[in-house]
């Protein structure tokens, strides 16, 4: 009798399994993240083992980014659960403060992508306090201050402490140019060079590489709009008076998909906001990070 109903039970099962199979297969991605427990609740489950938890949860992150960005590669556009994604790499600094990866990845993804610069200051800031011989948290914290925040005080501070530890003179000369910094595009790119040669996870890679020939072609059409009014004493009215003038052969290709534009003040901008297709525009807060 026993045999009979595990039997019937096991063919049961074998009958729904292609249907609770598909449905997993369909979910959206932004839902396979899954959720991860308070970090105090982890310290105390994970005992011994709370640097390999802490460093699952970053893989786990990167995982699902990967797979993120992919599908925006395949023009299929998805909603990433950054609020999700955050509250990890948060946990798994509690587990294990001096793992570089989380900050590495929120550096990554939550400044460029997201603009939550404010975030990843907090999360870097917690990990100077343990990882305080590393120059490149303090590094990060300069940029972020002077590129996206423009408080070059606090700027030039992180910046000289980066050149104070490591003795590197790039992070040096960049605290002196913090104070009095104004050229925003160069400074991204000293930046994503330093960034994509430090670069191992090939997500991340792209993205970074991908902003810097965004910038890589916002730069060199500003190089021509400023030839262009040393030239007429005026900025051109549209991007291809720059053409017509044979300052640029062509205008480049914006990598995120948009067509580059003058604004009302004369600026470079790009239609596409210089966003991948997943970008969070138009969700609120509470939705990104809470």
């Amino acid at each position: 009798m026993s045999r009979a109903v595990f039997a019937a039970l096991l063919l049961g099962y074998l009958l729904i399994l292609p249907v609770f199979s598909g449905s997993l297969l369909d979910r959206p991605v932004e839902i396979k993240l899954g959720y991860v427990p308070h970090p105090q609740v982890l310290r105390l489950a994970s005992a011994d083992h709370k640097l390999l938890t802490g460093e699952w949860l970053v893989v786990k992150v990167l995982y699902y980014f990967g797979s993120v960005l992919q599908k925006s590669f395949e023009h299929v556009i998805v909603r990433p659960e950054f609020a999700n994604m955050y509250r990890t790499l948060q946990t798994s600094t509690r587990l294990d403060p001096y793992n570089m990866d989380p900050y590495y990845f929120a550096q990554a993804a939550f400044t460029w992508e997201l603009g939550r610069v404010k975030e990843v200051n907090a999360l870097l800031e917690y990990g100077i306090k343990h990882r305080s011989w590393d120059p490149w948290l303090h590094f990060y914290l300069g940029f972020n201050y002077a590129y996206f925040l423009k408080e070059y005080d606090k700027a030039a501070f992180y910046m000289q402490k980066a050149g104070e530890i490591s003795g590197n003179s790039l992070f040096v000369n960049l605290a002196a140019r913090y104070f009095y910094e104004s050229e925003q595009t160069g400074l991204g790119l000293t930046f994503l060079d330093a960034m994509i040669a430090e670069a191992k996870d090939p997500a991340i890679r792209k993205t970074y590489e991908l902003r810097r020939d965004a910038l890589v072609a916002i730069s060199s059409i500003e190089q021509a709009v400023e030839h262009y009014r040393r030239q007429h004493g005026r900025s051109p009215a549209e991007l291809a008076e720059l053409v017509n003038s044979n300052l640029l052969s062509d205008l480049p290709k914006d990598p995120y998909g948009g067509h580059f534009f003058l604004d009302e003040r004369g600026r470079v901008r790009s239609s596409s906001k210089l966003a991948p297709s997943f970008s969070t525009e138009g969700v609120s807060d509470s939705q990104v990070i809470e």
